[in-house]
C-alpha cells in the first residue's frame, strides 16, 4: 500500500494562516503598550509644560462666593450683612469689628479673606467697598478686655458694628462659632471669612482700619515698631517690651504683658494672697474663740 507522503503534513500556506493568527495578538498587545506608553508620555509632557516651574504641589483656595447671601435674597430676606473682627490676638492695641451689607448690583472684585491679600490690595478693596456697600465699626479698648476678656469684648464690638449699620440687616454672618445677640437671625460660620462673601468683605474694612489705627498709636508711644507689627507678639515686640515696659495701648491680663508689667511697674501688681498661710493674729483670735467655748460650757 502506497502513502501520500503528503497528507500528513499541513499546507505551507494554511501553517502561515495559523503563526500569523497567533503572532497577531502578541503584536496587538505591543502596539496597545506601545500607544498607551506614548500617551502617558504626551501627557506627562502637557502636565510638565502647563505646571510652571516651582508651583508644583500648591493646592488652589476657592475665594468667597455670595451664594448663601443670594439663597437668601431669593426667599425675600434682605438686607444680609457679614461682620468680622481683627486684633483678637495681639498684645497690645483695641479690637475692631466690621459689618458690611454688600450691594448685589456693585460687588468689587477680588475681595477674599484678609490674610490671603496683600496690604495694598486691601487698602484698594477696602476704598471700593465703603464707596460700594453700607459698613459700619466698632472698637474694643484695651481697657474694655482687661475688664470682660477678649472673647466677650470681641463679640460686644461685633453686636455693635451689626447695630451701627446704617439699614437693620434681617439677617447677620459672623464669622467663628459663637452668634451674636442680635434682633435678627444670626448664623455663625467657621471659617466664615473665606466661605461667605459678606463675611470677607467685613474682615477685610476691621484689619484695613485696625492697621491705620496701629500706625496712629505708632507715633503716640515710639519705640515699640506698632507700625510693622500691629501689635503682635513678635520677637521684636518682645524684645520692646523687655526693655521699655507696657504702655497704657497693652492688655494687661496677657501673659507677656503682666510680666513686663511686674519687672517695670511692681508696685501695680498685687500680690497673690497665699490661702495655706494663717498669721500669728488669726491664731490667737482662735485660741480665745475656743477658751470662750469652753468657758460657756
Amino acid at each position: 500500500m502506497i502513502r501520500d507522503k503528503s497528507a500528513g503534513k499541513p499546507a505551507k500556506g494554511a501553517s502561515k494562516e495559523r503563526a500569523a493568527k497567533t503572532a497577531a495578538p502578541a503584536k496587538a498587545a505591543k502596539a496597545n503598550a506601545a500607544k498607551s506608553t506614548a500617551a502617558k508620555s504626551s501627557a506627562a509632557k502637557a502636565a510638565a509644560v502647563k505646571v510652571p516651574a516651582g508651583r508644583k504641589g500648591i493646592i488652589a483656595i476657592a475665594p468667597p462666593s455670595f451664594r448663601r447671601e443670594r439663597v437668601l435674597i431669593k426667599r425675600g430676606v434682605w438686607p444680609v450683612a457679614g461682620c468680622d473682627e481683627a486684633g483678637r490676638g495681639p498684645l497690645a492695641g483695641p479690637v475692631v469689628a466690621a459689618a458690611v451689607i454688600l450691594d448685589p448690583d456693585r460687588i468689587p472684585r477680588g475681595i477674599d479673606d484678609s490674610k490671603r491679600l496683600t496690604a495694598e490690595a486691601r487698602e484698594k478693596l477696602f476704598d471700593k467697598i465703603c464707596a460700594t456697600a453700607q459698613v459700619s465699626v466698632a472698637i474694643a479698648s484695651p481697657a474694655r478686655i482687661d475688664r470682660d476678656n477678649i472673647l466677650r469684648a470681641s463679640l460686644w464690638a461685633l453686636k455693635r458694628a451689626v447695630v451701627a449699620l446704617p439699614e437693620a440687616p434681617r439677617h447677620v454672618f459672623v464669622d467663628g462659632r459663637d452668634r451674636l445677640d442680635t434682633a435678627c437671625d444670626c448664623e455663625a460660620v467657621i471659617g466664615g471669612d473665606g466661605i461667605v462673601l459678606s463675611i470677607a468683605a467685613a474682615s477685610i474694612v476691621a484689619k484695613v482700619t485696625r492697621d491705620r489705627l496701629m500706625c496712629a498709636l505708632a507715633q503716640d508711644c515710639p519705640g515699640y515698631g506698632f507700625e510693622q507689627h500691629k501689635g503682635y507678639g513678635v520677637p521684636e515686640h518682645l524684645d520692646a517690651l523687655n526693655r521699655l515696659g507696657p504702655t497704657v495701648h497693652h492688655r494687661s491680663f496677657f501673659a507677656p504683658v503682666a510680666a513686663a508689667r511686674a519687672k517695670h511697674m511692681p508696685w501695680t501688681v498685687e500680690p497673690v494672697q497665699d490661702l495655706f498661710s494663717v498669721t500669728e493674729a488669726e491664731v490667737q483670735v482662735e485660741a480665745s474663740v475656743e477658751v470662750d467655748a469652753s468657758a460657756n460650757l
